[in-house]
């Protein structure tokens, strides 16, 4: 059986990675991705269901995961931790399931230094500082202490497009799904077709 596509969605915070992934994931079902749900330690914000959105876990437990090795990339953001469980992709990928990653850029990097195999794409996505602020202000969330700590971090995190295969600028949802829809596409294709 061949095995399942790894996509990496990342980006600074508030460039729009969930607002995109809901989109893929609703208009483009012949892509047949399944979202990797990440675990955090973070409280759930409103409408977030846990085991669908993130699976919300105490610090102690995630501290276990970490001693137990059981992450495809972890991190510590604002206080709460975030990782991809190593297992729960694994299972997929070997299923042959397209997997879908919507994850920080620090967990982004250990992901492409630590995954083998060509079954992987990898895709920043960009927006204009003002836009960020826009979109992380408008969440009502979180303390402007918070805001300016993610903003300060997103400024950081624009250089870190050059690691990934592809930049994309999340200008007008639309368009931005769809060319991220065919960048995803095509990777498919030439997998399939080197495989045969």
């Amino acid at each position: 059986m061949k095995k399942g596509l790894l996509v990496i969605l990342s980006g600074p915070s508030g460039v729009g990675k969930g607002t995109i992934r809901k989109e893929l994931m609703e208009k483009y079902p012949q892509l047949n991705l399944h979202y990797s749900i990440s675990m955090t330690t973070r409280e759930p914000r409103a409408q977030e269901i846990d085991g669908i959105d993130y699976f919300f876990v105490d610090r102690p437990t995630f501290e276990q995961n970490i001693k137990d090795g059981k992450f495809l990339e972890y991190q510590s953001f604002v206080g709460n931790y975030y990782g991809t469980p190593k297992e729960y992709v694994s299972n997929l990928l070997n299923n042959g399931i397209n997997v879908l990653l919507e994850i920080e850029v620090n967990g982004a990097k250990q992901v492409m230094s630590n995954f083998v195999g060509d079954n992987i794409v990898s895709i920043f996505l960009t927006a204009s500082i003002e836009e960020i602020k826009k979109r992380i202000t408008s969440r009502r969330t979180e303390s402007p202490i918070i805001i300016e700590e993610r903003l300060n971090k997103a400024k950081s995190e624009f250089c870190a497009c050059k690691y990934y295969d592809f930049v994309v600028c999340n200008n007008k949802l639309d368009v931005t799904t769809k060319e991220i829809a065919d960048i995803i596409e095509d990777k498919i294709y030439s997998l399939n077709n080197n495989n045969k």
